[in-house]
């Protein structure tokens, strides 16, 4: 591990040592575990704190464990300019329970959050204005959660030559493909576009 990273691992651990259930470091990047009203607390710290310095909220986001009775890891990716680092922080919530939101820390984190509720449907109380983003008016459901239905949905589209909005039964576009995985610069056993010119030319 790095030693500076080592550095701010034990800096955050002396400083939030109460509040962390759980700190790992992978590729050279720390992630940290809280508790989901802990989380307020634990941002701002990570922000303000003149050694941690992570001032750039990334990306905030789910994981869905539909096995778990805490369902869903919300995970927020912060950046410290300063440092050069990055941090992962999650918080494990039940389906039916609420997150503070993080607007306050991280104005940033409305669409983020929005996204999650609509995604995932993890509710985050106290956001001003948590409502769909990027799915239909009027759509059931959280598409990224893990027991979503595949077929049974319909989706909502502009119709050119009806000239009005229309509601159909949602198609995967993509023929099913197979792959082969193989490296196009080894192991390939077809002729990949362009050969044909090297070999005209030898």
């Amino acid at each position: 591990m790095n030693e500076d990273l080592r550095d701010l691992k034990d800096h955050i651990e002396a400083k939030l040592g109460a509040d962390l259930l759980q700190v790992e470091t992978a590729y050279n990047e720390l992630s940290i575990t809280v508790a989901p009203e802990k989380i307020i607390p634990v941002l701002k710290f990570l922000r303000d704190d003149q050694l941690a310095r992570f001032i750039q909220l990334i990306d905030l986001t789910a994981v869905d464990y539909p096995e778990r009775a805490a369902r869903f890891d919300v995970v927020y990716h912060l950046l410290s300019l300063h440092n050069n680092f990055r941090i992962r922080v999650k918080a494990a919530l039940a389906e039916n329970a609420a997150i503070p939101s993080v607007i306050e820390v991280y104005p940033c984190a409305d669409w983020y959050e929005r996204e999650a509720f609509d995604m995932y449907g993890v509710m985050f109380e106290g956001h001003p204005d948590l409502r769909r983003i990027l799915t239909d008016y009027g759509f059931e459901g959280h598409p990224l959660r893990k027991d979503f239905p595949l077929t049974g949905h319909v989706e909502l589209r502009y119709d050119d030559e009806q000239k009005r909005v229309v509601y159909e039964p949602v198609k995967l576009t993509q023929e099913f493909r197979n792959f082969d995985y193989l490296s196009p610069w080894e192991g390939a056993h077809y002729v990949l576009p362009g050969d044909e010119k090297a070999e005209k030319s030898e």
